[in-house]
């Protein structure tokens, strides 16, 4: 059921998975503000079944990153180019990134699992893209580059925390200050990727990531899930005492007595 289909995005919901696809194959799927706005509106239209979400990119890459004509002073028809944005107020500046980051924000939600399926470039906005999503699964003609840094700009759609947590601070901070690419092997060795296969085996790989995601009980893989996501800002026995509490509420649950 195809639930979104505008601005470069489409959503389709399949039972229990959804699939969210960059659908700018001519422009190696670059995004726009427009495109930004779709990614943010297939997060809310979700149905409420939904417990995998795969975001994928059509053609040979997934995202090029950010499409070049926001860097122009014309900017994109009928939008803000970056030039305006400047000129506004530290309080209008930060509305606006703002906006731009619910597209990226959405993926990490507790009650569902996202995968980007991964294939060519993921640069800039593409790799933060990626970044978003819980799981990686890539192809082996895979190339990841933060290229914010080599046009004077930071990454700021929400990819440092998720590539500090899963590279750490010292290759984090020597991947975005160079811009260099990522492939593969690398990906895979430092743990960008969750798994790499042959690009003619990606879709499959997904779909296989997919169905074991759906074998447990949901509600124990929500619990599990905000369990980890919250362990790094929590103490060892802050953490010991989030286990007990997510435990107990599972047990009552099976035992047919939770709430």
């Amino acid at each position: 059921m195809t639930l979104l289909d505008k601005d470069g995005v489409r959503l389709v919901a399949d039972g229990a998975v959804a699939t969210v696809t960059l659908d700018r194959p001519a422009k190696r799927n670059a995004q726009t503000f427009a495109m930004w706005r779709a990614l943010a509106e297939a997060g809310r239209l979700l149905p409420g079944e939904i417990r995998v979400v795969v975001l994928r990119g059509e053609g040979q890459s997934f995202s090029a990153g950010l499409d070049r004509q926001a860097f122009t002073p014309e900017g994109f028809d009928g939008e803000p180019s970056f030039i305006d944005l400047a000129r506004g107020s530290d309080a209008e500046v930060d509305t606006a990134i703002a906006g731009y980051q619910e597209a990226f924000t959405w993926w990490r939600r507790n009650d569902i699992v996202s995968i980007a399926a991964v294939q060519g470039h993921a640069v800039g906005a593409g790799f933060q893209l990626a970044l978003a999503c819980d799981l990686r699964v890539c192809a082996d003609d895979v190339q990841f580059a933060m290229r914010e840094t080599s046009l004077g700009l930071v990454p700021d759609l929400t990819g440092t925390h998720p590539l500090v947590s899963l590279v750490g601070y010292a290759r984090a901070l020597e991947i975005c200050a160079t811009g260099r690419f990522v492939r593969a092997e690398e990906a895979e060795r430092t743990g960008l990727a969750n798994l790499v296969v042959p690009a003619a085996e990606l879709e499959a790989a997904t779909a296989d990531l997919a169905a074991a995601l759906l074998a447990a009980p949901r509600d124990a893989v929500i619990e599990t899930k905000a369990l980890l996501r919250g362990a790094v800002d929590r103490t060892y026995d802050e953490q010991r005492a989030a286990e007990r509490a997510a435990q107990t509420r599972r047990l009552r649950d099976l035992a047919g007595i939770g709430d």
